[in-house]
């Protein structure tokens, strides 16, 4: 369990910084989609500050990292072609929450089709699945 905490806050800071730095550099609204709640039964009808939202992904990226590492105790550690495809499974799958996030979002979110918000957001999840297949040789 440890082991799943560590490897996801280091790749959920990892792709928080990445989509924080391309919000900043594109006006895209990619990080404000990423920390969004606004959707969200009771929760999202509160206005939470940054380091909140920031807790909020944080744990659900470990939620990630710890379901990669129980995956993976089912396999031979030497089996690196199920570490890279349990870790991009479960980046996928976060990657295409993109769609339901901009369609259920209340606050200004990237457009479902915009091609520099959607291509930003899957490249960085992309590296998310590189980040968590590598902490999880690593650690």
């Amino acid at each position: 369990m440890l082991k799943g905490i560590k490897i996801g806050t280091i790749a959920g800071t990892i792709i928080g910084f990445l989509l924080l730095l391309m919000e900043k550099s594109t006006g895209k609204k990619v990080y404000t989609l990423l920390m969004n709640v606004d959707f969200l039964p009771i929760i999202g009808s509160i206005s939470w500050p940054f380091y909140m939202e920031w807790l909020f992904h944080l744990m659900l990226s470990c939620a990630i990292g710890m379901v990669l590492v129980a995956i993976l105790s089912y396999v031979s550690p030497s089996r690196h072609q199920q570490r890279w495809l349990a870790a991009s499974v479960l980046s996928l799958g976060a990657a295409l929450s993109y769609f339901p996030l901009t369609i259920l979002a209340v606050k200004e979110t990237p457009d479902v089709a915009d091609p520099t918000a959607l291509g930003g957001w899957m490249v960085s999840h992309l590296v998310y699945a590189v980040v968590l297949k590598k902490c999880y040789d690593f650690l």
